[in-house]
C-alpha cells in the first residue's frame, strides 16, 4: 500500500486563485499574464513557507499553458499536466537549489544550457531557490544572461534574504515580496482542510497549530499532519495538541493570572512548582504568560477585541479573558507584561530558570517595593480598584435614614456642676424647657449626615462578591500583620476566603490544627477589625477546613456567630430625662414666681471658686451648656453621649 504525500504537497495550490494570503501578489501576477506583459525575470522573496516557489511554477505552467495568454492554467493542455500537482514534471522547467549548486561553475554551465530552444513548451523556465546562496562570482557570471536574455528563457528567483542578491541583479527583475499569511485567515484554511480529511479537531486547538506554524502556511500544514497522524478516535484534541507542541495548558494560565490578580503569593509559587514538576520549559511558560498578559492589555483597552479578531483565541476564552482583565487595572496589566517581557530576555542562555521565574513572579506581585512610575501606577490601580469595590455607593445617607431611632434622640447636657448657682443660672432652664426640643432639630439635619455615615455603613449589608473580597483580601491580609504577626502567618501560609455574605466571612484552612489554633488564639478578631479598617465592613469571622486539602474530612460545622458587643451608652441622656431629674427640676419647682433662689451651700462656694465673679462666670458657662446652643448641638451630634461626658467641665 503506498503511503500518502505530506499534507502540503496533496494540497499544493495549482492556480493564483488557491494561493492564500498572498493577494497583493497574485493579482498583479494573473492582470500581467492575462495581459501578455510577463517579463522576463522575476524576484520573489519573502518567509519560508509562504508560497515563493509554488508560485513560481504556477507562473511557469501559466507561461506554458496553450491557451495563454491566460491569468490562470487550464490545467488540459499537455504542460499542465505534466506541471500538476502529482505530475511528472516538464523538461523545459528546470528547478536548480542555489544552495548546492551556487558556484561560479554551476552558473556557467546554465547560462551554456540556456540558450538552447524549448522542447515542447513556449518558454524554457528557471526557478532559482534559495537564491541569496549564489556565490557573487556566480551571480556575475549571470549577469549578462538575466539582463538580456533569448525570447524564450524566463528566470524566477526565490530567496528569504532579498538583500543578499547583488543590486544588479535585484534591479533587472520584478520584485514581489511575499507575507505570512494572517492567523485568522490560516485557521478558516486548516478547518476547512480537516472537513476535506473527515478529521475532527476541537475549536481550542486550530489556535495552537497556527502559533506553532508562525504563519508559515507549510509549516502549519505539517504540524497539523503530525496532529493528525496521531489523533484517536476523537480526532485532534486541545489536550493532544498542547501536550505534543509544549504549549503551557490554559488552566495553569489561568489560575497564575487569578492569583496574580487577588495577590496570592502562595497559589503563584504554587504554579511555577507545578511547571517545574511537570517537566515543563520555564522559558516556554514565562513566553506563553507574556502572551496571556498581552492578551490582557489589549482586552482591557477593547473589550469586544476577541470579537473583532484582535487577538486569536477560541471563543470559549472569550470571557474568560475579559473577566480576567477586568480585575486589573491598565497600568498593573502594563507593568506585569514589561517585567515578564524583561524577564524572559535575561532567561536566554540562564542556568536557573525557574530561579528567575520565581524572581519575576515576586516582582509582579510587589508593585509596593517598586518606586518606579510603572509600581507608583500600579498602586493607585489597585487604590482605585478598592474604591469602586467597597466605595461604589458613596451615599449612605439613606442607611442613616432608616434608623431614626439610633440618631434622633438628642444629645446629652452636660450634667450642672455642684456649685450653688445664681438666680440666672436656675431661671434660665426652668423657663425654656418647651423651646430647647425645638431648637435641637432644626440643628439635627445639618450634622446628622456628617455625624453617621461610618457606623452606618458598618451595621448595613454588603454587596460584595467572593471575586471583590479576594481582590482586597492581600490588603487585608497586611493590615493584620500591623496588629499580630502570628494572625498575618495564618493567613499567608494555611487560609484563604472561601465564602462571604452580608453577615459572614469564611475563612478555609488546610488542616484542622491550623483552623483551630487560629480559632482559639484570638485571631478571628483581629481579622475583623482589619476588614473594617480596609473595607468598612463589619463582618462576623468563621472558619472551616477546606475540603480541596483533604477530600476525605468533611467540612465541619461553622462557628457560633460571635455577638458584637454595644457601645455602653450613658444612662438617660436624652432632654426630657435631664429636665425631669431630680436635679434638673428641684431649682425649677423649688422656686415660685418672685420667689428669692435659695442660697448655695457656703462650703460648695468656698471648697470649689469662693470669688463671686469666678461665681458669674460659671452661672454664665451653666446656661449656655443646658439652654441647647449650636456649639453643643454639634459637638453631641458628633461626639457622641460617651465622649462629651468624658469632657471634664471648667
Amino acid at each position: 500500500m503506498e503511503s500518502p504525500l505530506a499534507l502540503y504537497r496533496r494540497y499544493r495550490p495549482e492556480t493564483f486563485a488557491e494561493v492564500i494570503g498572498q493577494d497583493h501578489v497574485t493579482e498583479p501576477l494573473r492582470a500581467a499574464l492575462a495581459g501578455n506583459r510577463a517579463n522576463h525575470a522575476y524576484l520573489f522573496s519573502g518567509p519560508r513557507g509562504c508560497g515563493k516557489t509554488t508560485s513560481a511554477r504556477i507562473l511557469a505552467r501559466t507561461l506554458n499553458c496553450e491557451k495563454a495568454p491566460v491569468a490562470d492554467p487550464c490545467g488540459e493542455c499537455e504542460s499542465c499536466v505534466d506541471l500538476a500537482r502529482r505530475g511528472p514534471g516538464s523538461i523545459d522547467v528546470i528547478e536548480i537549489d542555489a544552495a548546492s549548486h551556487g558556484g561560479v561553475d554551476d552558473a556557467r554551465d546554465l547560462r551554456e544550457k540556456a540558450f538552447f530552444a524549448p522542447v515542447r513548451s513556449r518558454f524554457k523556465v528557471y526557478i532559482i531557490d534559495e537564491a541569496h546562496m549564489v556565490s557573487t562570482q556566480g551571480f556575475n557570471a549571470l549577469l549578462k544572461l538575466v539582463e538580456e536574455p533569448p525570447p524564450h528563457l524566463r528566470f524566477v528567483f526565490a530567496t528569504t534574504e532579498p538583500d543578499k542578491v547583488i543590486p544588479t541583479i535585484r534591479s533587472r527583475t520584478h520584485h514581489y515580496p511575499f507575507r505570512l499569511i494572517p492567523p485568522r485567515l490560516l485557521t478558516t484554511y486548516l478547518s476547512e482542510l480537516c472537513d476535506k480529511e473527515q478529521v475532527q479537531i476541537e475549536p481550542a486547538a486550530l489556535p495552537l497549530v497556527v502559533r506553532a506554524g508562525g504563519g508559515s502556511a507549510r509549516d502549519t500544514l505539517s504540524v497539523l499532519d503530525q496532529l493528525m497522524g496521531g489523533a484517536g478516535p476523537e480526532g485532534v484534541t486541545y489536550t493532544l495538541a498542547a501536550g505534543l507542541l509544549g504549549y503551557t495548558p490554559d488552566t495553569l494560565l489561568d489560575e497564575v493570572v487569578d492569583a496574580f490578580a487577588a495577590g496570592d503569593g502562595s497559589a503563584v509559587f504554587g504554579v511555577v512548582d507545578k511547571v517545574i514538576e511537570t517537566g515543563q520549559d520555564p522559558r516556554r511558560f514565562t513566553e506563553d504568560l507574556l502572551r496571556r498578559l498581552r492578551d490582557l492589555v489589549i482586552v482591557s483597552a477593547v473589550p469586544d477585541a476577541p470579537a473583532t479578531g484582535l487577538i486569536d483565541i477560541a471563543e470559549d476564552a472569550a470571557e474568560r479573558l475579559v473577566g480576567q482583565a477586568a480585575r486589573f487595572g491598565p497600568a498593573e496589566l502594563s507593568r506585569a507584561a514589561d517585567l515578564v517581557a524583561t524577564g524572559l530576555t535575561e532567561m536566554r542562555g540562564a542556568t536557573a530558570p525557574r530561579l528567575l521565574l520565581e524572581l519575576i513572579c515576586a516582582r509582579v506581585l510587589l508593585p509596593g517595593a517598586d518606586h518606579s512610575s510603572e509600581g507608583v501606577m500600579a498602586r493607585l490601580d489597585r487604590l482605585e480598584r478598592r474604591m469602586t469595590i467597597s466605595g461604589g455607593d458613596p451615599s449612605p445617607a439613606p442607611t442613616v435614614a432608616a434608623e431614626p431611632e439610633a440618631v434622633a434622640p438628642a444629645p446629652p447636657v452636660i450634667e450642672p456642676t455642684p456649685v450653688g448657682p445664681t438666680p440666672e443660672a436656675v431661671v434660665e432652664p426652668a423657663a425654656q424647657p418647651a423651646a430647647q426640643p425645638a431648637a435641637r432639630p432644626a440643628a439635627q439635619p445639618d450634622a446628622e449626615p456628617e455625624a453617621k455615615p461610618a457606623p452606618a455603613r458598618a451595621s448595613g449589608g454588603s454587596a460584595l462578591t467572593l471575586v471583590d473580597v479576594r481582590r482586597l483580601w492581600p490588603d487585608i491580609v497586611e493590615a493584620t500583620k500591623q496588629r499580630r504577626r502570628l494572625t498575618w502567618i495564618y493567613l499567608t501560609q494555611q487560609a484563604q476566603v472561601v465564602g462571604v455574605d452580608a453577615e459572614t466571612l469564611t475563612l478555609g484552612f488546610s488542616n484542622a490544627g491550623a483552623r483551630e489554633s487560629f480559632d482559639t488564639g484570638g485571631s478571628a478578631e483581629i481579622v475583623r477589625q482589619a476588614a473594617i479598617d480596609v473595607v468598612g465592613h463589619d463582618w462576623r469571622v468563621e472558619t472551616i477546613v477546606d475540603p480541596g486539602a483533604d477530600a476525605s474530612a468533611p467540612a465541619p460545622a461553622p462557628r457560633p456567630p460571635v455577638e458584637r458587643a454595644e457601645p455602653a451608652r450613658p444612662p438617660s441622656q436624652t432632654a426630657g430625662d435631664q429636665l425631669g431629674s431630680p436635679s434638673a427640676s428641684e431649682p425649677g419647682t423649688s422656686a415660685a414666681p418672685g420667689a428669692a433662689p435659695p442660697e448655695a451651700p457656703p462650703d460648695s462656694a468656698r471648697v470649689d471658686d469662693p470669688d463671686p465673679a469666678a461665681e458669674g462666670a460659671r452661672a454664665d458657662d451653666t446656661d449656655v451648656d443646658t439652654s441647647g446652643s449650636d456649639s453643643t448641638q454639634l459637638l453631641a451630634d458628633a461626639l457622641g453621649a460617651q465622649v462629651i461626658e468624658e469632657i471634664p467641665h471648667p
